[in-house]
């Protein structure tokens, strides 16, 4: 298992861009509204990972609450898996909380599936099924 990226909230994209890219050198990718989730999405690559910069598309959203809660940075690390869905279950078979008992769609669309932050000592991590 690899990390795949890790997602950073942001207040707005644009604002966000020239900082994240100045900084790093690296061009924004095109920017994708995934609904279900609530927000905007834009990645950039760095190296073999990739940061996903995350603009929550209203304060009702769970990227909105994070950022209301002073939560700007860090939202979650994300890791590639084989399948997202046998992730969950195992997770599942050991007694973690989850978030999602099964893949769902996310951004790029790939199937991404959520452990609650209790599970990993406070931190919200995301398993990306490859393409």
């Amino acid at each position: 298992m690899q990390i795949d990226h890790l997602g950073i909230a942001v207040e707005s994209l644009e604002g966000a861009r020239a900082v994240w890219e100045g900084g790093l050198g690296a061009a924004l990718g095109p920017v994708e509204e995934v609904p279900q989730q609530g927000v905007r999405v834009a990645f950039l690559s760095v190296g073999a990972a990739h940061l996903e910069l995350l603009e929550p598309t209203g304060p009702e959203t769970p990227v909105g609450r994070f950022l209301a809660r002073g939560g700007r940075g860090v939202h979650h690390v994300a890791f590639a898996v084989p399948s997202v869905d046998a992730k969950l279950q195992a997770l599942a078979d050991l007694g973690l909380r989850l978030i999602d008992r099964v893949g769902r769609t996310g951004a790029r669309g790939r199937r991404v599936g959520f452990a609650h932050p209790s599970a990993f000592g406070g931190v919200l991590v995301e398993f990306v099924e490859a393409p």
